[in-house]
């Protein structure tokens, strides 16, 4: 795989070359960065003619993610709203004679972090992330083996990332899947969309008609999911 940068129309594009048959346009949050990936056999001339053609449409995503609400910088103090879920959570922060923060829901409401005396705002955001990460992995358990049961695919080794351009990925070679950590913050039926949706692809390599297929018996209602999940706003940038 090679990666380099060209400018087209005025546009910085990341442009990868990978073993792929078709070539493929994207644009990404949060600040509408587009990447392109090709096969080594297309040229840069045809390369530029996709983009050109396509100009319309990056600008109009661009604008969506300039648009889009984003979480506010998180300071770790009281009264901050964090996500848990989908749900919005008052934080309360105590300080008391502990090594480590410790993080636990209240109440449907509520969330409290208990932290040392000396702790520093780059200690909280770690180890919220922390316990956002052991959430995640409890919820996510389960449903990826619900998914592999339901599709009849062999059950996945699966991990969780903080990505910035993708709620998922899958490597049908490996058998790997990888979950967003991020979506620890959204409705848990976005947790099951993405896996389902990586699952698929056990099945299916590409976005076709047998992937779109599986989609459709057994989530009919996916397209709604996957464009709530693309609207709900943006995680701030510390301790992710």
């Amino acid at each position: 795989m090679n990666t380099e940068q060209i400018e087209v129309a005025g546009l910085s594009v990341e442009l990868v070359r990978k073993p792929i048959k078709n070539l493929h346009i994207g644009v990404y949050p949060p600040a509408g960065r587009v990447r392109v990936a090709a096969p080594p056999a297309i040229s840069e001339d045809a390369i530029r003619v996709a983009i050109v053609t396509r100009l319309g449409w990056i600008k109009n995503k661009q604008r969506q993610f300039a648009g889009q609400a984003r979480e506010p910088e998180r300071l770790y103090v009281s009264g901050e709203t964090h996500y848990y879920f989908g749900r919005p959570l008052r934080l309360g922060v105590r300080q008391a004679q502990v090594r480590a923060g410790q993080i636990s829901v209240d109440s449907a409401d509520r969330i409290t972090m208990v932290v040392p005396h000396d702790a520093s705002r780059s200690d909280k955001a770690r180890w919220m992330s922390a316990w956002y990460r052991r959430e995640l992995r409890d919820k996510a358990a389960p449903r990826v083996s619900k998914w592999a049961a339901r599709l009849d695919v062999a059950e996945p080794a699966w991990g969780i990332r903080a990505m910035h351009t993708k709620w998922g990925s899958c490597n049908p070679d490996t058998g790997r899947l990888w979950v967003n950590l991020d979506l620890v913050k959204k409705p848990l039926v976005c947790l099951d969309y993405v896996i389902l949706h990586e699952m698929a692809h056990f099945v299916s390599r590409r976005h076709d008609d047998v992937f779109v297929a599986v989609l459709d018996r057994h989530m009919p209602g996916w397209r709604q999911i996957r464009s709530d999940l693309n609207r709900l706003p943006l995680s701030a940038p510390l301790g992710f």
